[in-house]
């Protein structure tokens, strides 16, 4: 049975307190009250309480960490050196049309690098969580990427522009890159949820997955996820993957090039 450490105990008691909230609130979706953040991209009061319960749980075991949030923005700690960055509800159109598959994710950043994360499907049980150098799990189960060789054996996960997403790469760059990678692959899914794309790479369920204009809290922890379970995340042109690049490719160590060439394809044309 793996062992978790103290953060890592803590970051999985606050998900799940905040997870048995959105489990309730999944239950009765139709009830929700639901206010419009953007065209097509919603926020939900089960979004709010999950985040206050979050916030509240992790405050409570250090008080002076900073905090980055999906809804709350960032909240500058006495402690410099440490900020959790929080997602509360990844996968909230998924949530809202009662698709159940989303998730919660928590990552605890030293000094600008991510060092511990968690990614939680409350509705599945399954608990995929890391720290830096000890390696990747899901529950007390080791992670480990695909070993999949061959493109066209591979599946592969991405995120699709929507409504009001008109600015960064551009609806027909994202179209390229897909009518790239599906000629070349056994399928590509598109289930709704960053965090848990990278979850399922890092165990091994999609081969690779890519992204154009994510935000740190969709994919802070599930880069380190991937990153431990032995796979790679750059941006697409192959740099190291930062928090806050405009896109983000991830896959096994035998994949993710050949994804790579096939997105660099189509230049931009927005």
């Amino acid at each position: 049975m793996a062992l978790r450490s103290a953060i890592i105990n803590v970051m999985a008691m606050a998900a799940d307190k905040a997870g048995r909230s959105l489990v309730r609130d999944f239950g009765e979706v139709e009830q929700l009250q639901v206010s419009r953040k953007g065209p097509a991209d919603f926020v939900s009061s089960a979004d709010m309480r999950a985040e206050k319960i979050l916030r509240n749980a992790l405050a409570q075991a250090h008080p002076e960490f900073g905090l980055l949030m999906e809804e709350g923005g960032e909240i500058k700690g006495s402690d410099d050196r440490h900020r959790w960055i929080i997602d509360p509800l990844d996968g909230t159109t998924n949530f809202l049309h009662g698709l159940p598959h989303f998730c919660i994710s928590v990552a605890l950043e030293r000094d600008g690098q991510v060092v511990a994360g968690i990614v939680y499907d409350p509705v599945k049980d399954e608990l995929f969580w890391a720290e830096r150098g000890l390696g990747a799990y899901v529950n007390d189960r080791r992670l480990r990427v695909s070993g999949r060789g061959r493109m066209r054996e591979g599946v592969f996960a991405t995120g699709i522009p929507f409504l009001g997403i008109q600015d960064g790469p551009g609806h027909q760059k994202f179209l390229g890159q897909l009518g790239s990678v599906m000629a070349e692959c056994a399928g590509v899914r598109r289930f709704g949820s960053a965090a848990l794309d990278l979850a399922y790479v890092a165990a091994g369920r999609y081969d690779g997955f890519w992204e154009n204009g994510l935000n740190p809290w969709d994919v802070a922890a599930g880069v380190l996820l991937v990153r431990e379970a032995g796979g790679l995340v750059t941006d697409i042109a192959g740099r190291r993957y930062e928090l806050g690049a405009a896109d983000i490719c991830a896959g096994n160590d035998q994949l993710h090039q050949p994804l790579r060439n096939l997105l660099r394809k189509m230049p931009a044309r927005d």
